[in-house]
């Protein structure tokens, strides 16, 4: 693996990198869900954590996911350049070279793990350097451009975070922090592959085997349905176990089914401008569901903690 490959570099570069392209770097759209659900992670683990601390974690996470999208875009600045919805990200536009990016995305990914350490303790910071890891090299260098696997694999990535911020409150991983990392994994596939099935040229352009380019787009509807049906029983799981209470409950069943619906719907299109009309509609759907069941879950169970509604 040659981290600096002139042959990376994708445009004729135009000036200096400007304070708005490194944070572009961060990827800020992914970021929220990222902080969000480590948010929920941090605040709903058992035990007492100093503020500034807390903040100190939160901040450490969303360096470390900002260091690895950089390290992402550095690795996909090729494929970046032909796809329509990421031409005109900072290197392939030509506003920064490959190689501060990849700086960038080492500094701040090393910067983000040692302070999590000293922060909070070396669970949590081990934690979020193999999420970093795991997304700069087995989803990116590894899996995006070998498998129509690469979203289901890759998924992981994505869903540690909520397992981080509950480890830098307690230092350990349980059952619920295993759950709403779950839940996260199983979200993924539905929702990169709606995106893909309304993509997929661009994917088709850039080499990248999404399933709609591979298996098809009736396969990956029907994986898009089967998944989602999974997603929606998973996420039932804290009530089950007893760590949910009747908020969080009742959004699970609303949400679930409504995701249902939408993937049903795409399964029943044809393949033609319907069928990405509602792939786009689940997509866009998909984006809310996690939110809304990820404050359901914290809300719930902070008014079981300080208001005793089902304790």
């Amino acid at each position: 693996m040659a981290f600096l490959d002139d042959s990376r570099s994708t445009g004729h570069l135009t000036g200096e990198a400007r304070v708005e392209d490194y944070l572009a770097l961060l990827k800020p759209s992914v970021m929220q869900l990222v902080v969000f659900t480590a948010i929920v992670g941090l605040v709903v683990a058992p035990g007492v954590i100093n503020p500034i601390v807390a903040i100190i974690a939160v901040l450490c996470i969303a360096i470390g996911a900002g260091g690895s999208a950089a390290l992402n875009m550095w690795y996909d600045s090729d494929i970046d350049a032909v796809m329509s919805r990421t031409l005109n990200r900072p290197i392939p536009a030509g506003r920064m070279t490959p190689e501060q990016a990849l700086i960038f995305g080492m500094v701040l990914s090393l910067f983000s793990v040692a302070l999590l350490g000293l922060a909070t303790n070396w669970v949590a910071a081990g934690l979020l350097a193999f999420t970093i890891f795991f997304y700069a090299v087995i989803y990116t260098i590894w899996l995006k451009r070998r498998t129509p696997q690469n979203i289901v694999i890759g998924g992981a990535a994505g869903a540690f975070p909520p397992m981080v911020g509950w480890a830098a409150v307690t230092g350990t991983v349980s059952i619920e922090s295993v759950v709403l990392f779950l839940i996260i994994f199983l979200w993924t596939p539905p929702h990169f592959w709606a995106l893909a099935l309304y993509k997929q040229s661009d994917y088709g352009a850039a080499g990248v085997p999404m399933m709609p380019n591979v298996a098809g787009n009736a396969s990956t509807k029907r994986q898009i349905f089967g998944y989602t049906l999974v997603l929606a029983a998973s996420a039932m799981l804290p009530t089950w176990l007893g760590f949910a209470g009747p908020i969080y409950t009742a959004v699970a069943v609303v949400t679930g089914l409504s995701f249902v619906l939408l993937a049903w719907r795409l399964l029943r299109t044809g393949e033609d401008v319907a069928m990405r009309r509602s792939a786009r509609t689940l997509f866009n759907y998909s984006l809310s569901y996690l939110f809304i069941v990820f404050f359901a879950f914290m809300t719930d169970n902070l008014l079981a903690r300080f208001g005793g509604v089902f304790a």
